[in-house]
């Protein structure tokens, strides 16, 4: 072995289940030094149970020993566990409906339609219908058995995996961040602020096309460069054997009467969620039975025997465990925060300097904390309940309307779900087979980007009065 190799195998990244292990025993670590404290907390007039303001105190410390920071690790996939199962559902039945060949033949159509370097087209197009979905209905979780088909898509139309994902992540966060009416983000926050419900709706919109309009001029210059040049690629050399699909296959795909049958099933599954979600207040739950329930009818219309759906169905459940652990072993990492008692800390830690700050640094500092602390709570409704009570009267005080405070919270939850090893960087890169440091090294030139759009959607705000 020649020295170069054996320092690159010295250098490896080490496996995913260890860096989220390890971040597990760096917090509890922090829960010996940090002081515990809480806020207190009360039911709003939603029956939310939200942080009272300026309650904060400390309280006595609750330091996570060795053995209570590993047991976080089952502990963690536990408090997880509505989430790792619906994932497990949702994208067992997805891949089902993939296996059907609709969405390829879906795409392959486009590609006869769009000749050369007017494929590139394709990115944009997607990141818009990924993201009304996500802006709409929440959709996140729902979009992960979507990553490997546009792997393949991407290689197949001579780019790489790294644009497959980011088509789906860029996608969805960039929905969540620019929101019109998310119920689980925009909806809460709002709930929480006492503003009415999808006010301020065309300022997030023309937010969130401005986004789409950055990630589509990077992602599509990066995938022109790859067409022109794959030793260019962030990805080159690592096996993609088992999403790959090459143009000419692609094209081939059927779409007959079937797979135009799948596609109308699907959409109207989604029209359903829209409704759930809407009108009923559909969660995990009924979104997870709908999404098995629209498997069943795919099956159906496949003409697939009962043996074959099951089948199907395994094959799913098999691809996306891995992914699933990460989640709850991520999960694990609000455990030890929780033992600690050491959220409210944090939270109360980076949010009192702002007081004392002009209201447009104020601002923009709301929007740098919120994606900081989506590190430790990525969960969008849960942390709207944990901050937005202490950022809208904050607001009132620096003289910000609290319309700003929720877009802050907004812009700072969305896009960094896709970057931080908490919330689903390593689940996405994961499922497109790249290592979590290619997708880190991609994306973070965009998202720099992004997150300096966002910063002057802030000022415009402060501005505009909004």
């Amino acid at each position: 072995m020649s020295d170069l190799a054996e320092k690159k195998k010295k250098l490896a990244m080490p496996h995913v289940y260890i860096l989220l292990a390890g971040i597990i025993m760096v917090t509890a670590a922090l829960t010996w030094v940090l002081p515990a404290g809480e806020f207190d907390r009360a039911q709003n007039a939603a029956g939310r149970t939200v942080v009272v303001p300026g309650t904060f105190h400390t309280v006595d410390k609750s330091p996570v020993g060795f053995f209570k920071a590993v047991q976080a690790i089952f502990d963690g996939m536990v408090d997880a566990a509505d989430i790792v199962f619906f994932i497990f559902i949702s994208f067992a039945s997805i891949n089902l409906l993939l296996s059907s060949g609709a969405i390829q033949g879906l795409v392959s159509g486009l590609l006869k339609v769009l000749k050369g370097k007017a494929r590139v087209t394709l990115i944009p197009i997607f990141l818009i219908i990924f993201g009304l979905a996500a802006s709409t209905i929440g959709m996140f979780e729902e979009s992960l058995p979507f990553i490997p088909i546009f792997v393949g898509i991407a290689i197949a139309m001579g780019y790489d995996a790294l644009i497959g994902i980011g088509i789906v992540a860029l996608g969805v966060g960039m929905g969540y961040s620019g929101a019109a009416m998310n119920p689980f983000t925009v909806g809460v926050a709002q709930g929480i602020a006492e503003l009415p419900y999808l006010s301020g709706a065309a300022f997030r919109i023309v937010a969130h096309i401005a986004m789409i309009a950055v990630a589509s001029l990077y992602m599509v210059r990066y995938a022109l460069m790859i067409q022109k040049d794959p030793s260019k690629s962030l990805v080159k050399g690592e096996d993609f054997s088992k999403f790959a699909m090459d143009e000419k296959s692609l094209a081939r795909y059927e779409f007959g009467l079937r797979q135009k049958l799948v596609l109308l099933v699907f959409f109207a599954t989604l029209a359903i969620f829209v409704i759930g979600v809407k009108v009923w207040g559909w969660y995990f739950g009924e979104i997870a039975s709908a999404f098995l329930l629209m498997s069943m009818a795919v099956a159906v219309i496949m003409g697939w025997t009962p043996n074959e759906f099951v089948r199907k169905i395994i094959a799913g459940l098999q691809d996306i465990t891995v992914a699933c652990l990460m989640v709850g072993i991520a999960r694990g990492i609000r455990v030890v925060l929780t033992e600690g008692r050491i959220i409210d800390t944090v939270v109360y830690g980076m949010s009192a300097p702002l007081a004392s700050m002009p209201k447009w640094a104020a601002a923009e500092l709301m929007l740098v904390f919120q994606t900081l602390l989506n590190f430790l709570v990525p969960s969008g409704s849960g942390q709207a309940a944990t901050v937005m009570p202490i950022m809208a009267p904050l607001a009132d005080i620096l003289g910000i309307s609290r319309q700003v405070a929720v877009l802050a919270f907004q812009f700072g939850d969305g896009l960094s779900n896709i970057l931080w090893p908490t919330a689903f960087a390593v689940v996405m890169a994961g499922i497109g087979g790249v290592k979590v440091t290619s997708w880190w090294k991609w994306l973070a030139p965009l998202f720099l980007w992004l997150f300096l759009t966002q910063a002057v959607f802030i000022a415009l705000a402060i501005g505009i009065g909004f």
